[in-house]
Order: structure tokens, then sequence, then C-alpha cells
């Protein structure tokens, strides 16, 4: 027999594994049809076949690579050759680099501002369109506390991450009585392979626990539902971005360099 399409289906990219992986658990479990994307055909297939058989919803996979400047397009001309009418869209997929900038090679951070940032701005371009004539979607953008403040080694994914969440928030506007949304979800670091370190143990910040996936779909599905524009994920994350936010900027640099001395 085959599976009911919802008409909010959700499409979610980097769904292979992490967060990705938990907020498409996530949504199924709330009775989402799916789209999954990432670069792994066997994981998607798995996790599909998971889903489907857990939760009796649809889900449908398109192995592809977000990286490819056009991977955008061809996405979105596969949603609709399926007949599959997005009514979420979750930019979840990404990447983080850390390093000194002048030393990480130039391919490889220009290749994570497309993933990290034209490949959000490019889906939202593309779907927006549709979601804005029917008056109806969700657009949810997992962005990262690194948005709020420069962090040296990992310059270039928190200045991706800042023009992620200023974009959102100002799409978010935009689009106000439109009937769609745009939620800026911004979990701290969160224990998944993207933070793990070749030597063991994984990044995290002195007296603030790391975030499980599962907590940040939980709150990232709930955000976005409700047509929140702004999520800071866990307590601890939220008052360090507010304690910063109102620190002046002289002092809040020497923090941020104090804590890069602590080591992440």
């Amino acid at each position: 027999m085959s599976k009911k399409r919802d008409p909010a289906t959700a499409l979610i990219t980097g769904a292979s594994a992490g967060i990705g992986a938990a907020l498409a658990r996530e949504f199924a479990a709330h009775g989402h049809s799916l789209l999954l994307v990432a670069r792994s055909k066997p994981r998607l297939e798995a996790l599909a076949e998971e889903i489907e058989r857990d939760h009796g919803v649809r889900c449908d996979i398109c192995s592809t690579d977000l990286h490819e400047a056009n991977a955008p397009q061809r996405l979105f001309d596969h949603a609709q050759a399926a007949g599959i009418e997005v009514g979420v869209l979750v930019n979840n997929a990404g990447t983080l680099l850390e390093g000194a900038f002048a030393e990480l090679p130039l391919a490889d951070q220009l290749g994570l501002l497309q993933l990290n940032l034209s490949a959000p701005l490019a889906l939202m371009h593309l779907f927006v369109q549709r979601m804005r004539a029917r008056r109806s979607g969700r657009i949810l953008n997992i962005v990262s506390t690194s948005a709020f403040n420069p962090v040296p080694s990992l310059a270039v994914y928190a200045a991706s991450k800042a023009a992620l969440l200023s974009l959102s928030e100002a799409l978010a506007l935009e689009l106000r009585g439109s009937g769609v949304s745009v939620t800026a979800v911004c979990p701290g670091f969160t224990d998944t392979a993207m933070i793990e370190r070749d030597g063991g143990g994984s990044m995290r910040l002195p007296l603030i626990p790391n975030l499980t996936p599962e907590r940040v779909a939980r709150e990232a599905y709930r955000a976005g539902m409700a047509g929140r524009p702004l999520v800071i994920n866990g307590l601890g994350n939220r008052l360090s971005v507010e304690g910063l936010r109102h620190t002046p900027l002289a002092l809040r640099r020497e923090l941020i360099a104090a804590v890069k001395r602590w080591g992440f």
C-alpha cells in the first residue's frame, strides 16, 4: 500500500545524521511526510525505511551534494517532478572548519560558504515563491550561537552563520502577513560528528553542556510550527548570548579571545 503524502511535507537537508536525522524523526512523529536530502544515498534509504516503518508517513529521498552551485535548482526540480509540495523547508545541511584562517585551504572555505549560506539562500528563494502563492509555509534555518559573535579558529563558519541569521530575520519581517514564517534556530555545540575531534572528544564551551540532536530537533519543531523568528537552544547558550550582547565591544572581544585560549 502506498503511503499518503501530507500536504505539509517537510524537506530537510543534511538529513542523514545528527540534527538532520533527529529533525526527520521529529517531523515524522508529528505526521509530516518527508523529503530527505543528503549526499549519502544508503544512509538516506536506511533512515527513510526506519521512519516509514515507525511512523507510517511517506518518506522520499534525494541524494545530492549541496556544495555544488546548481544543486538547489536540481533539488527544486526533483520535488516538482515528483509532485511534492513542500510545506516546510528545513535548511540544516552545514559544515565546520576549525583552524587559522590563513592556513585553511581557500577552496575549503569557499565550499563552506556555498553549503552554509549560498545553498540555503537559493533554496529559500526557489521554494518561497510557491509558499507565498499558497499563503502557507514554514522555513526553518539551523543557524548557530556562533552567529552572534566572531569566533577565532572558526572564523568563516561563524561568519556564514551570522549572515544566515541576518538573512533569516530580515525575511521573517518581509514575509509578515504572507502566511509564511522564517525561524532561525541557534543551537550551541551539539553532540554530532561535526564537532568531534580527530584525537577524541568533542568541542565544548566551559560551564555550558553540549546539547543533544533530539533536544535541538524538538525545540526547532516547536518554534518553527509556532512561527517564532528566533530560538536559542539551551539556557546556558541563551544566557551566554544575551550576556555578550550587552557587553561593550572591546570587552566582548577580549572575553571571546579568553574562551578560545581555554579551548573548545
